[in-house]
Order: structure tokens, then C-alpha cells, then sequence
């Protein structure tokens, strides 16, 4: 709750920071919001647990680094949903999963715009839902190629979408393309916690380490409450 308070007193001034912003090689936006963000979390994160290597999207790439799946790690995407935010939308979200020997710790997700916010070990009220979360990356073909019978919504924010099926507000939310380590550890976290079918590259998640060395396809089926 240190980061969602000390996120929560700086929220006007990373508003204001929307405009502010840059193109990155993929072609993805990045804002001097991103950075406010990180820099509040990486100073808590030094100062209550030096110990543990810090990974972000804003420090990418990190090819050189030697990870290790027993080491201790904080990963954050510091604001999921870069090209909301910078557009003015509210669905975007900041995402912390930190690890400690290799054993998962804690995760949150954190819509700040919407208040909304889920934390490893908070209670959860499961929802019934024929919606079907889509990534933002998918293509015209793809979306040609769905399955009739559902609804479909595409936000562009991997947080709210994963904490969507956590909660049963979606029946699923699939990545078929791939995406990286901080797009994803905190909603497969809290899907596991609350006993989603949870894929990592088509395998049950089993709570591992994601590191930053390739893309990751998920998805997260809803273990939605029998009426």
C-alpha cells in the first residue's frame, strides 16, 4: 500500500505529465508520466528492499544482465496502457510483482483513474460474464477468425484486462501475440490466487519468474461461481 498512497498524493502532477511524451523503437509511446512512476516506485523499492533488483519496461532492454530464477526481483510496468494514458483515457494501470528467492511475494494492480486496486491477499467478489477480453495487438485477420457465441471487448491495458478475468467480469483474456514479463506477472499472480486456469506459452503458470528474454503468450479462463 506504500506505492498506491505515495501513487495516490502524486496523481494530479502524473496527470498533468499525459502530454508530455516520445516515440520508442517498437513504435510504442512512452511519457514523462511513465518515468514520474517509476521513479516513486524505484525509491520505495530502494529503500524498504535494497536487496532486490529492480526490472521495468523503462529500462529496456536489458539484454546484458544474467538472471537468475532464484534471485530476488521487483518488476513493474510503471503505466500499462502508455498510449490511454497519453490519449486521455482512464483504463491504464501500473502493475508490481516482487519476488524474493525466486518465490513470488506479492502483486498489484493499480487503476488509478478508475480507483480500483487488487492485492495479493485481498478478498475478491467473482462475477459471471460471456465477455471475452482481446488484445489491442491483434490484427483485422485475427479478429475476422473469433468465435461466434461471445462478446468481445479490446481496452488496451493488459492490467484491467487480467484483473477483468480474475474477477470474472470477463469470461477470458487471451495474448496470442506475446507480450513481456512486466505486461503480465501481477495478473497471472492474482490468477492463480483465485484458481483461474492460468497459460503462460499454453502451460498451467505455476507462479515462476518471467524474465525479460522473450514474449510470453497467456491467457486466463474466469473460475466463475456456479448459479
Amino acid at each position: 500500500m506504500l506505492v498506491v498512497n505515495s501513487i495516490k498524493r502524486e496523481l494530479k502532477d502524473i496527470l498533468r505529465l499525459r502530454s508530455f511524451y516520445s516515440k520508442k523503437d517498437d513504435d510504442s509511446f512512452v511519457s514523462e508520466g511513465d518515468l514520474k512512476v517509476q521513479d516513486i516506485v524505484f525509491e520505495l523499492c530502494r529503500k524498504h528492499l535494497p536487496g532486490h533488483v529492480l526490472i521495468s519496461e523503462e529500462l529496456a532492454p536489458l539484454g546484458d544482465i544474467e538472471w537468475n530464477p532464484k534471485g530476488s526481483y521487483i518488476v513493474l510496468d510503471p503505466i500499462d496502457g502508455t498510449e490511454n494514458f497519453v490519449s486521455g483515457l482512464k483504463e491504464w494501470g501500473i502493475g508490481i510483482s516482487i519476488y524474493t528467492e525466486g518465490k513470488h511475494q506479492e502483486s498489484c494492480i493499480f487503476l488509478p483513474e478508475l480507483n480500483d486496486l487488487h492485492i495479493t491477499g485481498m478478498p475478491i467478489t467473482h462475477h459471471r460474464s460471456r465477455i471475452r477480453g482481446l488484445s489491442s495487438s491483434l490484427t483485422k485477420q485475427d479478429l475476422m477468425q473469433l468465435e461466434e457465441g461471445f462478446e468481445y471487448r479490446i481496452i488496451g491495458c493488459s492490467m484491467y484486462n487480467m484483473l477483468a478475468a480474475v474477477r470474472g467480469a470477463y469470461d477470458s483474456f487471451e495474448n496470442v501475440k506475446g507480450v513481456n514479463c512486466w505486461d503480465i506477472l501481477p495478473g497471472l499472480n492474482l490468477a492463480l490466487e483465485h484458481s483461474c486456469e492460468t497459460l503462460v506459452n499454453g502451460e498451467p503458470y505455476q507462479g515462476q519468474l518471467l524474465f525479460p528474454t522473450q514474449k510470453y503468450k497467456i491467457k486466463i479462463k474466469a473460475q466463475q461461481e456456479v448459479l
